[in-house]
């Protein structure tokens, strides 16, 4: 059994939606990068997406840490032509599209992004490769991917694991075999 500790990345202070567009970390809070860097297994191996500001959070959290390479299956959802557009700019073009893809996810997708489907897919694969390394693996990510792994471990719908909130630089901490979730959206 590993135990996922997995980390929100730092806040990119982005009022629009970001995915795939590669925004640095404000990770100039060092007392709770101290924090939660003494709330997270000392020996842990850490693995974080390839975007910047995941992997300088996953820096952050101490040079002790054994360095997984960087997987781009822990990005956040790709949102396409919504990348760095407000909601509010989307739904004024597209409505019915944006409304569905937050009200019902599953299978749509932004034009030229990732469907939730797409997200959970590449998540749990990439969480699956992770499985039984270690007794615990610190996953420095997303959103997107931190709540597809919530989803996994509690067998919620995506819309019941939608209403739950992940805050920049908290731990949700959680098993996949068997599943259980150890804690959620935790601020050290």
């Amino acid at each position: 059994m590993t135990r996922f500790w997995l980390v929100r990345h730092g806040p990119t202070h982005a009022k629009s939606m970001i995915g795939w567009t590669d925004l640095p970390a404000d990770l100039t809070d060092t007392a709770t990068l101290a924090r939660l860097s003494a709330h997270l297994p000392a020996q842990a191996p850490v693995i974080s997406s390839d975007l910047s500001r995941a992997i300088a959070t996953a820096d952050a959290l101490g040079p002790n840490r054994p360095r997984l390479p960087h997987d781009p299956a822990l990005r956040e959802i790709h949102f396409g032509a919504w990348e760095q557009r407000s909601f509010t700019e989307v739904e004024a073009e597209s409505p019915t599209l944006i409304r569905a893809f937050w009200d019902q996810p599953g299978e749509i997708r932004p034009p030229g992004g990732e469907s939730w489907t797409d997200l959970t897919t590449r998540t749990w694969s990439a969480l699956d490769r992770l499985q039984g390394q270690a007794p615990d693996v610190i996953v420095v990510a997303h959103f997107g991917p931190i709540l597809a792994a919530l989803q996994r471990a509690t067998a919620a719908t995506a819309l019941e694991t939608f209403a739950q909130k992940i805050d920049n630089l908290s731990v949700t901490c959680l098993t996949l075999a068997p599943p259980g979730v150890l804690g959620v959206n935790h601020k050290p």
